[in-house]
């Protein structure tokens, strides 16, 4: 839906376009570098708030930097909820402006000029593939979500019974999907002897290069076996580790745009001031030189992708869960709370730390500190209900791998165990401890509910919907103080936080 600015006066604000950048005041960071000389040579499919915050803005970044020309982007909508943001767009000279809130109240903005050129599939489907099979273009970028990447969350595998899919396995003229895009090109471009371009997932999946070349190399596979042999030969999927919290854009953020810069941004972004992108240096045809503004180029991507899922994005499921039994609403709001954030510190010492190795550069201490305070930025107000939406395909990641390695080890998990037995709450009662509504939001919803809805009758219920557990029903250390996590959660009266500061004190 497109986010039109309420006037607050009867004054007309100029819209933010290329004419208009020098009508902003000298402490907006506006592009100075001549955008007409720049070409795409990235192109990105599925253009969202995270890609504008964290992707574009690194390359906003090294724009500025001569010989960098051949770096811009042209974005991709392949859905037609993204003709609002082409309209937008197209009006704003490609155009946005990127407000960034530090945790001590210092906001920063910036005008990013990354991308010149905006394609809307639904209304042209050849002129996307012709984009891709353009020589300038040198890496196809993706944010499309995990769903976009069509596996099964169950098995990991390429689900072949989607409609988009199967009718794209048949009509690669006239494609839904990234995959059946990508595909169509790069049959081209084997065809005319050209080099592949770079496939470069920028999603928060773990090993996500490689997720990106199984599910392609599948789907290629039911249709052309030799294209299948050509993309293994010839074309990279670095694996890359993102970090950004951007939340959803509001109508408050319009509004400060609006009435900070005096000019109209219909589709403002907000992020907080940290920033992390670190990549596989691994590239068919070229690369830009992203390390010199920020990112880090490294042989193997693994261990910074667990340091982050195991401690920030397991942090965040810990607030949200524990946090929404509570009745808070954001994630700066649990934080702040003394109790859940040494609840969340000392999840993270005990049951995280001790798995994580030691990287170079990374001092756990200082992330895991720094984690803290990005997390209780009060100007960064992050919904527990989008931290918690389908955590079916973030938990088992996130908290239950750290679970499984602990278990291995005869380490302790009653922290994390809280965390699982809430889930199974939030998932049966759909209610906060006052009683409000929960929202949830996840794919699995309906088989979530219908397992933990038995814990009444077998406190372990929630834990035979193996898909998600593995054969966490089967470990009797972790079923017993699972048992007395479920106990205290549903008996009559329950308070989550003294259950917490419980917990707590049995650690010691």
């Amino acid at each position: 839906m497109s986010m039109q600015h309420t006037q607050q006066s009867n004054i007309k604000l100029n819209t933010l376009n290329q004419q208009s950048l020098s009508t902003l005041s000298a402490d907006v960071d506006v592009p100075k570098y001549d955008r007409s000389k720049l070409t795409a040579g990235i192109v990105h499919i599925g253009v969202g708030g995270f890609h504008r915050a964290h992707q574009a803005m690194y390359i906003n970044e090294l724009l500025k930097m001569p010989g960098s020309e051949s770096w811009a982007i042209c974005g991709v909508g392949l859905l037609e909820a993204n003709r609002s943001l082409r309209d937008v767009l197209v009006k704003q000279d490609y155009l946005y402006s990127l407000t960034v809130r530090h945790p001590n109240g210092q906001i920063d903005h910036q005008v990013i000029g990354s991308m010149i050129d905006f394609l809307f599939a639904p209304e042209d489907k050849q002129k996307v593939i012709d984009k891709l099979v353009s020589p300038q273009t040198k890496i196809v970028s993706l944010t499309i979500t995990e769903g976009g990447y069509n596996f099964n969350p169950a098995t990991g595998e390429f689900d072949f019974t989607n409609p988009e899919i199967i009718h794209d396995m048949a009509n690669l003229h006239d494609p839904f999907t990234a995959f059946g895009y990508i595909t169509a090109a790069l049959i081209q471009r084997k065809a005319m002897g050209m080099k592949s371009f770079t496939i470069q997932s920028c999603d928060n999946i773990q090993h996500n290069g490689d997720m990106t070349r199984k599910m392609l190399l599948a789907f290629v596979s039911k249709i052309d076996v030799e294209l299948g042999q050509w993309i293994e030969a010839n074309v990279a999927f670095p694996n890359a580790m993102v970090d950004r919290i951007t939340p959803v854009t509001t109508k408050a953020d319009i509004e400060h745009v609006a009435n900070t810069l005096n000019i109209n941004d219909e589709w403002p972004i907000t992020c907080e001031a940290f920033t992390q992108w670190v990549i596989e240096d691994n590239f068919s045809d070229g690369r830009p030189a992203l390390d010199s503004v920020g990112a880090q180029f490294v042989s193997d991507v693994t261990p910074f992708e667990k340091m982050k899922i195991r401690l920030l994005n397991a942090g965040h499921s810990v607030l949200g869960l524990l946090g929404s039994i509570h009745g808070f609403a954001t994630i700066d709001e649990s934080v702040t709370d003394p109790l859940f954030a040494k609840y969340l510190r000392q999840f993270m010492d005990d049951e995280v730390t001790p798995l994580i190795d030691q990287l170079e550069g990374i001092d756990l201490t200082q992330y895991k500190d720094t984690l803290i305070e990005r997390f209780a930025n009060p100007n960064i107000k992050d919904s527990l209900a989008r931290i918690c939406l389908e955590s079916s395909a973030k938990l088992p990641k996130f908290i239950i791998a750290s679970i499984n390695e602990n278990i291995a080890l005869n380490r302790d998990t009653s922290l994390a165990c809280l965390v699982i037995a809430a889930w199974c709450l939030y998932s049966d009662k759909q209610v906060n401890q006052q009683g409000e509504a929960l929202e949830i939001n996840d794919q699995m919803a309906v088989q979530l509910h219908e397992f933990a809805s038995k814990t009444a009758q077998d406190p372990l219920a929630f834990l035979q919907l193996t898909d998600l557990f593995g054969d966490l029903n089967n470990q009797a250390v972790f079923c017993k103080d699972y048992r007395k996590a479920i106990a205290d959660l549903y008996a009559d009266n329950s308070n989550i936080k003294a259950i917490m500061q419980a917990r707590l004190q049995a650690k010691g």
